[in-house]
């Protein structure tokens, strides 16, 4: 399957990076991430073009397949200019739909001044990745508790081990406030990931901060002429990624049933 989406290329290649395995079925890829069965966006299916109604119950009978014990249903659909519409038979299947803006830029606006008792550099000992952890602790909406945080925090410290970007903070006395991570997923092409700011500092300039330090890094020394991001349309953060000079490009889909609780 050939993927046209670059937000899917990019999550697939970052995955297959951390570890995970990508099985190319033709019309689909499942994607498996064996040390951390309970990451969504680490185990799912992605479609090569939207699903019809008829055809739902075919696709959810194909995950349950690949993903037997999965308590979750994700999918992911291929294409770069794609609507909710297309997802009308996921939802009227009763899974949740989502269509995300992915932005890219291959220069950044001027950076703005300093964020005052910030200190934004890369993640680099036992300590800022244990803080990595707590961060992502602080977010209510994350599922899958601890176990799953530190999961994916050995996971994102393996992408950096491996030589494929970093992962960026902003600690205030000490304390990692927010973070992010920019790796190359494909010749020329860096990706953001898992953007994150802690309740208690939100607007106060980290978040932008981070943008610029990890894109001009990845700009100057990670080989990427270019650079992407992938936001919710509706989210204050969209509005930080345009005025760093990112523009809007394509849409990525995806639908999910996730566990209550």
């Amino acid at each position: 399957m050939d993927v046209r989406s670059l937000a899917w290329r990019t999550d697939v290649a970052l995955r297959a990076y951390a570890g995970g395995e990508v099985e190319d079925r033709g019309d689909h890829l499942i994607v498996r991430t064996p040390a951390n069965p309970t990451f969504y966006w680490g185990n799912f299916l992605l479609l090569a073009a939207p699903p019809s109604t008829a055809s739902v119950e075919h696709w959810l009978a194909v995950f349950e397949d690949a993903f037997p014990e999965a308590q979750h249903r994700t999918f992911g659909v291929d294409g770069c200019r794609g609507t909710l519409d297309d997802l009308g038979g996921f939802r009227a299947a009763g899974l949740g739909v989502e269509v995300s803006t992915v932005l890219t830029t291959h220069a950044l606006a001027a950076a703005p001044p300093s964020v005052d008792g910030a200190v934004v550099r890369p993640l680099s000992d036992d300590r800022d990745w244990e803080q990595q952890v707590e961060l992502s602790m602080s977010d209510p909406d994350l599922a899958g508790g601890r176990e799953f945080a530190t999961r994916r925090a050995r996971a994102e410290r393996g992408l950096v081990e491996d030589g494929h970007g970093l992962w960026w903070g902003a600690f205030v006395d000490d304390v990692l406030a927010a973070s992010l991570g920019v790796f190359v997923a494909s010749t020329g092409l860096a990706r953001y990931q898992g953007v994150q700011t802690h309740p208690a500092y939100r607007r106060r300039g980290l978040c932008t901060a981070l943008v610029h330090a990890a894109g001009r890094h990845a700009l100057a020394e990670l080989g990427a002429r270019r650079l992407l991001i992938v936001a919710d349309p509706d989210d204050d953060a969209v509005r930080v990624y345009r005025r760093a000079g990112f523009r809007d490009g394509e849409t990525q889909l995806q639908a999910a049933r996730l566990p209550r609780g």
